[in-house]
């Protein structure tokens, strides 16, 4: 019954399930251990022979609630929590690749996956190509080796707000063995499920719009159960093959579709602990219970404020898959006919101290690192976010020296217009 809930009610309802008497409200579990009675129970949860809590590295109720609440928004099977979004695309990728594999990702992803797929995870010996999501199926095969293990891309790409064609990437890489992972922290299951198009791994930053106060820096992994590791099995023997560290089970065999995030539980987490706290959990959870209620606003809010900038004469150019004219428009009314996001890339006519300008002259609008909240915020990725990158790498990701990236908040549209009006007028 309650997986037959439409998607508003999920947001509320799933989850927490108090039995009588309990909180109906979740609990903070702000607990590091979990007692038991003897022995025997705690040795059989070690062993992954009973479900339960013993340590909060592991697993904690608060955190699993919350991933159960993910888990249902995206139509997945199991889900985990991380303490970033950085640490759920690592564990992604890192629970399926190993020294020696390869993956393949979009160009176009935010500058710290860029930097954590192609240069962090070098180092350990995983390599990654980087390819245009707009290339055609042919060319996007050539990327692929004997040793491709995933491929990874955004929904919404940060910042250059690329749309990806979900369906088009599941085919590349399903047809070559390989799961689809895909970052859907700006269009949350609200605008798009990607595992209803074919995607087989979501991952969030869940400090953005999940959260949507920007209180708490966290991130998720979510399993649709849906790839065939078995199918596979000698691409991915870390799920089909005994772990020695856990007494040789198989995790294909034991765990079924929950194979993958019990892995990544039992084994990622255990050995690099980026757990969330309780605390920050919780927090999440009051975000995701309006999340139904403050997307169509950021998305309403932001389609108003692009269509004043795409008619400003001072404005360069302005990339928002709303506008009728965007190269991605017919992509994002396929794949999230309710719309997109709160998030825009645009540029001011002029060079990159006239944006600083424009930047420093804004009143309501924040010039913050963050993105996606309910406040209206602004940066320049060239000169923040992205600026470790060179100006090729910049070119190669889809990132112009002169881009903006605009975060729409949830305030009133005609106050968000109105400063940005001035700040334009002071250029």
């Amino acid at each position: 019954m309650e997986n037959d809930y439409r998607i508003e009610t999920k947001c509320i309802q799933s989850g927490w399930k108090p039995k009588c008497g309990e909180p109906r409200v979740l609990p903070i579990y702000q607990s590091t251990t979990f007692k038991y009675d003897d022995s025997d129970q705690m040795g059989k949860l070690f062993d992954l022979e009973a479900e339960g809590y013993f340590y909060t590295r592991l697993q904690n109720p608060t955190n699993d609630a919350v991933a159960a609440k993910i888990t249902e928004l995206e139509g997945g099977v199991a889900g985990m929590l991380t303490s970033s979004g950085q640490a759920a695309n690592y564990y992604a990728v890192f629970n399926i690749c190993e020294a020696g594999d390869h993956l393949i990702c979009s160009n176009t992803v935010y500058g710290g996956t860029f930097n954590l797929l192609g240069t962090t995870m070098k180092k350990q010996g995983i390599e990654c190509t980087f390819v245009n999501p707009d290339a055609s199926y042919e060319e996007l095969c050539k990327a692929f080796r004997p040793n491709t293990k995933a491929v990874f891309a955004e929904t919404i790409a940060n910042p250059s707000i690329v749309v990806l064609d979900i369906e088009k990437f599941a085919k590349l890489a399903h047809d070559h063995g390989v799961p689809l992972i895909v970052d859907n922290t700006f269009a949350t299951p609200i605008n798009c499920r990607p595992f209803e198009w074919g995607a087989d791994i979501v991952t969030h930053s869940t400090s953005k719009y999940m959260d949507g106060h920007a209180m708490a820096v966290g991130g998720a992994i979510i399993d649709s159960g849906n790839f065939d590791w078995e199918a596979h099995a000698d691409k991915f023997p870390g799920l089909t093959t005994p772990d020695e560290s856990y007494h040789g089970i198989i995790y294909t065999q034991k765990f079924g579709k929950a194979a993958y995030i019990t892995k990544a539980t039992a084994q990622l987490m255990r050995d690099l602990g980026s757990i969330p706290s309780p605390m920050n959990a919780f927090l999440l959870n009051v975000g995701l219970e309006t999340l139904h209620l403050r997307v169509p606003r950021h998305c309403e809010n932001a389609q108003k404020v692009a269509e004043f900038l795409n008619g400003h004469e001072k404005v360069a150019w302005v990339n928002y898959a709303g506008l009728p004219d965007n190269q991605y428009h017919a992509l994002a009314q396929k794949y999230m006919p309710n719309g997109t996001c709160g998030v825009m890339a645009f540029a001011v006519k002029g060079d990159r101290d006239t944006a600083v300008r424009f930047m420093d002259s804004l009143k309501l609008v924040s010039i913050v690192t963050h993105v996606a909240d309910a406040r209206t915020c602004i940066l320049h990725p060239a000169s923040h976010t992205h600026r470790q990158m060179t100006d090729e790498q910049l070119k190669e990701a889809g990132i112009a020296p002169d881009l903006m990236r605009l975060s729409v908040g949830i305030e009133n549209v005609d106050d968000i217009i109105e400063d940005l009006s001035q700040a334009l007028a002071a250029i």
